[in-house]
């Protein structure tokens, strides 16, 4: 039997980015497409390049940068949209355009206000103006699974005649079953003509839990790309979970037969792993494929099975996800050889001079906690990704001196550094990182505010390194932050710190 790809079209940064809380600062963005790329992914949707400013940049660096995979924008099939679209994927090695228009009666009557003649030919007109730009031009029909058959048909002919390379066939809602999601795609690639001409996609939300089981309908009806996201996030329940059907198509082969994807799964977990570290929010540990708890064996009789025999209760190794069953201990009398190393192992290419910092960093905490686990390096390491354009100096900790207790106001006096100067402020507060933020606002004066905070212990343990993440916001963005110390209060001022300094670094561009 002939091999077939099944293309990956990742949408967590345009899709995934819209849901609540993972939006995401361009430099953070384009250190997520890179990962993807490294992953294998065959199109990377980079944004919404009409939306703002910012998502017009964020495509337009991605598309510079990114050399492999096809930088795809996403925008509505209107003229000013499709114009944005193709200036922002210019400068891609292999641009896309992706154009799309509601065809469900639903959307026509109620959102657009126009009939299937005028959808019909908006599609015409605006599919053909996209191919101006682009070769590869993807048309979406949104809302297609509640679209007549008949008219999505006509629909998609319409796309293709006009020049789409691809058309999408998205369960917008997250409304449809597998069933009618074979239906669906069967139908279409019967009825319409030219459908040889063009890619068959899809692109299904989780509404109802069903966005994995769907999209792996489409593909046995024939689709062979499907859109999605890392842990599946995006707008309202999310997106298909791109780790979900790789593995899918890769663990039951036997099912899904002749079907590959490029993903190196071997990539899996350390995309999730990058995706909670810069938007700050966890992955749950029962998530599939890359959850903590997805190769985790409590129950006894699970972990007897397990020691007999691993597939008896493990469908797939944990090592073809990225998942290592051991970790390497490092020491206080570890050498910086070894150390940097471990960070090329782990995935961290830093700066000879960042190296340095990072090595002083480790023995002090080795000094403080004895054992250094995996997880406190790669919390070490993130607590050093800066932006790309930092600012001309950054705000550093010199010192900080808190008294607090129960009976008394808690005072917190902090000094820090800039470009060779000291400053130092004392605030009064209700607690210690209060007071220390408080502090830290006098210092810099710039106002901001403090949109949330989060601490975490990376290991278990008494000794356990604590990982800050802290969101705060001026009159230009939002901006995070990231501190780790087995100290937590020298933590959050190290997260308030790394957050001040991108909104600094904001401010002078």
């Amino acid at each position: 039997m002939k091999e077939e790809q099944v293309q990956i079209f990742d949408t967590t940064l345009r899709d995934g980015e819209q849901a609540p809380g993972y939006s995401m600062h361009i430099d953070e963005k384009l250190r997520m497409a890179l990962q993807l790329e490294v992953l294998g992914v065959d199109v990377i949707e980079a944004g919404f390049a009409i939306a703002s400013p910012g998502d017009f940049q964020s495509v337009s660096e991605i598309a510079k940068t990114v050399k492999r995979a096809k930088v795809a924008s996403l925008c509505r099939a209107l003229v000013k949209d499709i114009d944005a679209a193709a200036a922002a994927v210019k400068s891609a090695a292999h641009p896309r355009i992706h154009t799309f228009i509601a065809t469900s009666d639903l959307h026509l009557k109620y959102k657009l206000k126009i009939s299937r003649t005028d959808c019909l030919r908006q599609i015409k007109e605006m599919v053909a103006y996209a191919r101006r730009f682009c070769e590869e031009v993807e048309f979406s029909a949104e809302d297609a699974s509640r679209t007549d058959l008949d008219f999505l048909c006509k629909a998609t002919e319409t796309a293709i005649k006009a020049g789409a390379t691809i058309v999408n066939l998205p369960d917008t809602v997250g409304y449809a079953t597998p069933e009618e999601i074979f239906r669906m795609v069967k139908t279409v690639r019967e009825k319409v003509p030219n459908v040889d001409k063009a890619i068959i996609s899809m692109h299904c939300h989780d509404d109802l839990g069903m966005g994995v089981a769907n999209t792996l309908a489409g593909i046995r009806a024939g689709a062979r790309q499907v859109e999605c996201t890392i842990c599946g996030i995006g707008e309202r329940a999310g997106n298909a979970a791109m780790e979900e059907i790789v593995m899918n198509l890769k663990t039951r082969h036997d099912y899904y037969r002749g079907l590959y994807t490029n993903i190196k799964s071997e990539e899996l977990m350390r995309t999730a792993a990058l995706l909670a570290t810069i938007t700050g929010i966890k992955t749950a540990p029962n998530k599939a494929i890359v959850g903590a708890n997805a190769f985790a064996h409590e129950s006894g009789i699970h972990q007897h099975g397990v020691l007999a025999n691993a597939e008896t209760y493990e469908i797939m190794t944990p090592e073809s996800v990225g998942v290592k069953r051991t970790e390497l201990v490092l020491g206080k009398h570890s050498g910086r050889h070894a150390f940097a190393e471990r960070l090329k192992d782990l995935g961290y290419d830093f700066e000879e001079y960042r190296i340095d910092q990072l090595f002083a960093e480790f023995k002090q905490l080795a000094d403080e906690k004895k054992v250094i686990a995996e997880r406190d390096l790669v919390a070490l390491a993130e607590s050093k990704i800066t932006v790309r354009r930092e600012a001309k100096s950054e705000w550093k900790l010199d010192n900080f001196v808190v008294n607090t207790g129960n009976l008394m106001s808690t005072t917190a006096q902090v000094t820090l550094s800039k470009g060779g100067k000291i400053r130092q402020e004392v605030a009064l507060a209700t607690g210690p990182v209060y007071a220390s933020f408080a502090a830290i606002e006098k210092i810099i004066k710039h106002k901001f505010t403090l949109e949330d905070y989060q601490i975490r212990a990376v290991t278990e343990h008494r000794d356990a390194l604590g990982e800050v993440i802290v969101k705060i916001q001026d009159k230009n963005g939002i901006y995070r932050g990231r501190g780790v110390s087995t100290d937590i209060i020298k933590g959050s001022i190290l997260a308030l710190l790394s957050a001040v300094n991108r909104m600094t670094a904001a401010e002078e561009e």
